[in-house]
Formats: structure tokens, C-alpha cells, sequence
């Protein structure tokens, strides 16, 4: 059965828009999704589904969050070879050192990556930013908070968008890799 990563946009961040993760893992198996497993306190989750429209599993979910919870959120959903491309795709990966300094951009659509064609004129050396087909990347050794393009990522020019650090797109990876064996 196809796999799938799920990633919602600015939960348990601050004070607003909180889930627990058991309570997203029982959302997830309502809605018959099968192997559910939530990685983290932020929204991430790998499942297994016999939908093949990773956009019409994201909108579902949306939903059912909004329906069951009233958590209105973005949510993205890949599946497993979608995230495999990402992972693999990434060429700012090699020699990033400190993989929570890496940022991989997401987003649903990935005709949207362009709209953040910007950000690489934010940086500022030894900062780098990489589009990809399926994703975008942004290095930031100094750090995510010393980055002005990570600022306007994580602000107003990234509302379209959700962001992982190399980190836990690596665990997720790693998840979504052996569940679908």
C-alpha cells in the first residue's frame, strides 16, 4: 500500500494551534489510514493509504483537523517516492554540518517554488539557497534566527509553505522508508 509523509504548518509553536500527537495519529487512522506514526511534536506523520493523489489526501486532512479540532492549518502530503526525490535532491546536504541549520522548504504544489525565487538574493554569504523540482533548500550555518531569508521564510513570504530542518526530513525519510518495506 502507497506511503505517505504528512507536514502541517506552524503547530504546536507558541500558544495557538496545538494538537497533540495521539490525538493527530487517531485523526489519521479515522480517516482509515493504515501504519500511523507521528515523529516529533510538530505536526509530521507517515501513514499508509490507498489513495493515490497526494493533493486530494492533503485536503482531507485539512478538513477532518478543521472538522474534528477546528485547527486550521496548512498540511502537505507526499508520498514516499515524492519524499525520496526530495531527500535526494538536496545538494546543499553534503558538508552542511549542523543538519538543524539546513532548512528543506515545502510545498504542496511544487510549481509554488518558484514564488520563493527571492529568498536567494536574501542570502548572504556563506548562506545558500537551492531550488529543486520538489523542493526548496536554504543552508544557514550562522544560523536560522541570524537569517534574513529564513526570517521572510518563516514569516509572510512562506505562508504557502512548510519548512522541516535536514534533521527530521532525514528521520521522516528513514520512517517513510522502512515502513514501505
Amino acid at each position: 500500500m502507497p506511503r505517505f509523509v504528512v507536514l502541517l504548518r506552524g503547530v504546536n509553536v507558541g500558544k495557538g494551534n496545538r494538537i497533540r500527537m495521539a490525538a493527530l495519529r487517531e485523526l489519521l487512522e479515522s480517516l482509515h489510514y493504515g501504519q500511523v506514526e507521528t515523529l516529533l511534536n510538530s505536526g509530521n506523520a507517515v501513514f499508509s493509504s490507498t489513495a493515490r493523489s497526494g493533493e486530494r489526501v492533503a485536503q482531507t486532512i485539512h478538513q477532518a483537523l478543521d472538522a474534528a479540532l477546528e485547527l486550521r492549518v496548512l498540511v502537505i502530503v507526499k508520498s514516499a517516492r515524492e519524499f525520496d526525490t526530495i531527500v535526494q535532491e538536496n545538494v546543499l546536504a553534503n558538508g552542511c554540518g549542523d543538519a538543524s541549520r539546513l532548512l528543506v522548504v515545502f510545498a504542496q504544489d511544487p510549481a509554488t517554488l518558484r514564488d520563493l525565487a527571492h529568498l536567494s538574493r536574501m542570502t548572504r554569504d556563506p548562506e545558500k539557497f537551492h531550488t529543486g523540482a520538489l523542493a526548496a533548500y536554504l543552508h544557514c550555518p550562522a544560523g536560522i534566527l541570524q537569517s534574513e531569508a529564513a526570517t521572510a521564510l518563516l514569516g509572510k513570504a512562506g505562508r504557502g509553505f512548510t519548512t522541516r530542518n535536514w534533521a527530521t526530513v532525514q528521520k521522516l525519510h528513514a520512517l517513510v522508508t522502512r515502513s514501505e518495506d
